[in-house]
């Protein structure tokens, strides 16, 4: 499949967006340093002796990964609300222990509860995409495709929350419902009423669906 995030399955699509964990094979198992971020994006935090990270190798890791979950949220500014991110991670880093899944999940409820009180604050999701800020990070993560960003907008909003999560952030079911508070059954029922509901649009299609010699 194309590396940018374009056609094919919901899944590849969603896989192959903002995560930073390298490239997903067809057997499920993940192959560090894809194309798709590039290497830098998909190294882990250096852990120092004492068993703690730097900021900035957390942000190296994981900051394409958030701009992406934002970003595929629609949100305002996602640059803004990354770097808020990543200033509580900062103040927080600290006092953090665990090991590398621990603390992407850390820091994708860091990114819940900021886009959660961003909405709070009234502050909705623009109606396009260009409409956001587009200032890069240090790593630009691979473009979404429109049509999928378009595809995730006719999901409802919890099913647009588990997918975003379990796909783009490259979260386990078990730490989705973590982040938001539920049960992992109703995040694999949310996940698999969004990924039929992405396998029917035609916005999705493949391909070689519509090539003449496929």
């Amino acid at each position: 499949m194309d590396r940018t995030v374009g056609r094919g399955r919901p899944r590849d699509l969603l896989r192959a967006g903002q995560s930073s964990t390298g490239e997903v094979g067809a057997d499920g198992t993940r192959r560090r340093g894809s194309a798709t971020t590039g290497p830098a994006a998909c190294e882990h935090p250096a852990v120092a002796g004492d068993g703690t990270r730097s900021p900035a190798s957390v942000y190296e890791a994981l900051s394409s990964a958030v701009l992406g979950y934002f970003r595929a949220q629609r949100m305002r500014d996602p640059e803004g609300l990354t770097g808020d991110v990543f200033v509580a991670v900062t103040e927080k880093l600290g006092t953090f222990r665990g090991d590398d899944a621990a603390l992407r999940r850390w820091v994708f409820t860091i990114a819940h509860h900021r886009r959660v009180d961003e909405i709070r604050r009234g502050q909705r999701r623009p109606e396009t995409l260009e409409a956001a800020p587009t200032a890069p990070p240090t790593h630009d993560p691979t473009p979404v495709d429109p049509d999928l960003l378009a595809a995730l907008d006719d999901l409802t909003e919890d099913q647009r929350d588990v997918v975003v999560l379990r796909y783009l952030a490259d979260l386990s079911l078990r730490d989705v419902a973590r982040v938001t508070g539920r049960r992992t059954g109703a995040v694999k029922m949310l996940q698999a009423r969004a990924l039929a509901a992405l396998a029917e649009d035609p916005r999705l299609a493949t391909d070689e669906k519509s090539s003449p010699d496929a």
